[in-house]
């Protein structure tokens, strides 16, 4: 929040109306926190730059007080009168301090009530006053406003900081909450960069960067507050030196004037150092920062749509994808397939120093899934992780991954080759027949991971190595044409009969000749594939 508080001048101050908080906190009683809290810490500063205030107020009537006194010491009695006019009117901010006649107010009753008593002056006491009692006012007028001055800046720096860090945030989970019920409503595709799970992670960057943004404005004002104990003590001992200067000069007066005076700097002596400070944080308790008060956790923050089940991933973890530069190899990357239909690549999983931007998307139901064996499987299709603009020049291409062990390969071919938990918002694949089917890719059939009964191992063998292939294609006899791979189109279902569920779809190659087309399956196995409109 922007803080608005500019210390003025002293010569132009005017009475400031007396601001009163009640400490507001952002932890429930289970613990958690919201993502914007209420709290901005303003009131806290605006109280601190009062506070210096009305310290520069009293410096500045004790200026006022000595300066007066100087001119009283050439008109004697009759200027006396002048001398009580300064402090004839309380205090500015006068509910700062104490009204006891132990404190500052009570300093400032002692001097109406001795100054009344006055009557004469010397005027040698003028020089003196001068030369010993001035600068040290004048020299701590300077150190309050330097104080008020690094306060204000400081704490509205900090402050829009703050402010513009929640704005971000909270722009970021508003936009998780719409692409969440679009998720929820919606049949189409959701865009890679909208997909709730990666909004969601950049809540929680954002969040963390708000966090951190909170932290440090907090402890910027805790640490001037901390230091006020201090800076008021040299406050009220520099008072303490500044009048018992004034009083020395006084002592050359008459014993009446002696006492009088005397009076006055046993009042200011009489302030402990502290004093002001302890009776000042006992009345605005709840207004005050407690030094004691537990700093915000990323980990006890909750927002809208936090848990819902779309930003949950189906399956996540290290995989290693193959380089396209041959001498590479794989690389290790964090994969995630999210119930939007996706499988998201990053770098690393890592929330809270970078953005999570994925290396690659995949929309599951547009893509040919196959090939596992030996820790191994291949996806193919178009990396969507450039935008809508980037897509369009986007070519299909066959990405091919490896995990580290059995176990985590059986975890991705399980999620994988259940196309119901993945298959988007309401998305729809068409069939080879026009019509739409709910399953946008088939299941893998046990025969697309061993040899059919009756070959031979070399036959079972040679079929398992092709299952990293995405089409095989036979040479051409001389004088044919080159051969063409296409994708066919299943063979209806008898009558009365539905194809088994785990019949694998063939991916064939088609020679075509003079003297017409031939059409040959291809030995390739473990592919699952998404069936597309069969050209007319």
């Amino acid at each position: 929040m922007a803080f608005k508080s500019v210390l003025p001048r002293r010569s132009n101050t005017v009475t400031t109306n007396t601001t009163t908080a009640t400490r507001t906190s952002t932890t429930t009683s289970t613990g958690e926190e919201d993502a914007i809290p209420d709290s901005d810490y303003k009131d806290t500063t605006n109280l601190l730059v009062e506070r210096l205030q009305a310290w520069k107020h009293v410096c500045g009537n004790l200026e006022d007080y000595v300066a007066t006194t100087m001119k009283v010491q050439k008109s004697h009695a009759k200027e006396l009168e002048k001398v009580f006019k300064t402090v004839s009117e309380p205090i500015k901010e006068e509910h700062h301090f104490d009204q006891g006649a132990t404190g500052v107010a009570g300093l400032f009753e002692s001097l109406r009530r001795n100054t009344q008593g006055l009557a004469e002056a010397h005027a040698d006491a003028e020089n003196r006053l001068k030369t010993s009692v001035v600068p040290i006012l004048e020299n701590l007028h300077t150190e309050i406003k330097t104080k008020a001055k690094e306060l204000g800046g400081g704490a509205i720096k900090h402050g829009k900081e703050v402010t513009k860090s929640r704005a971000v945030t909270q722009k970021h989970i508003e936009l998780l909450g719409q692409y969440a019920a679009t998720f929820e409503t919606s049949k189409s595709r959701l865009d890679a960069a909208h997909d709730p799970y990666i909004l969601s992670r950049g809540v929680t960057y954002r969040l963390g960067r708000q966090v951190a943004d909170e932290n440090l404005h907090f402890q910027e004002i805790l640490t001037i507050q901390n230091s006020f104990p201090a800076f008021e003590k040299h406050i009220v001992e520099t008072i303490q030196r500044a009048m018992n200067e004034f009083f020395q000069c006084m002592t050359a007066q008459t014993d009446h004037h002696r006492n009088m005076y005397s009076n006055i700097v046993n009042h200011a002596q009489e302030i402990g150092v502290d004093f002001e400070w302890n009776n000042f944080f006992k009345r605005n308790d709840a207004t005050l920062l407690d030094p004691n008060a537990p700093q915000r956790d990323l980990a006890t923050i909750k927002y809208a749509n936090q848990d819902h089940h779309a930003t949950k991933p189906l399956v996540e973890g290290i995989l290693d994808r193959k380089s396209r530069a041959m001498l590479k190899g794989y690389t290790g990357g964090y994969f995630a397939v999210t119930p939007a239909g996706y499988l998201h690549g990053f770098k690393e999983n890592d929330d809270t120093r970078h953005e999570p931007v994925p290396d690659i998307s995949l929309y599951l139901p547009e893509c040919t899934i196959g090939g596992f064996n030996d820790l191994k499987f291949s996806v193919k299709g178009k990396d969507l992780s450039g935008g809508k603009v980037g897509n369009t020049f986007h070519m299909t291409s066959e990405y091919n991954f490896k995990a580290r062990t059995k176990n985590d390969l059986e975890q991705w071919q399980a999620v994988l080759t259940n196309p119901s938990s993945w298959s988007g918002s309401g998305s729809a694949v068409a069939s080879p027949g026009g019509s739409q089917i709910t399953s946008p890719v088939s299941p893998i059939s046990p025969a697309a991971t061993m040899p059919n009964a009756g070959e031979s191992s070399t036959a079972g063998a040679a079929a398992v190595g092709t299952t990293e292939k995405a089409a095989t294609t036979e040479t051409p006899a001389a004088g044919e044409k080159p051969a063409t791979e296409t994708a066919p189109a299943p063979a209806p279902a008898p009558a009365g009969e539905s194809a088994p569920a785990t019949e694998p779809l063939p991916t064939t190659t088609t020679t075509t000749g003079t003297e017409g087309t031939t059409t040959k399956p291809t030995g390739q196995e473990g592919v699952v594939s998404v069936p597309t409109a069969e050209k007319k």
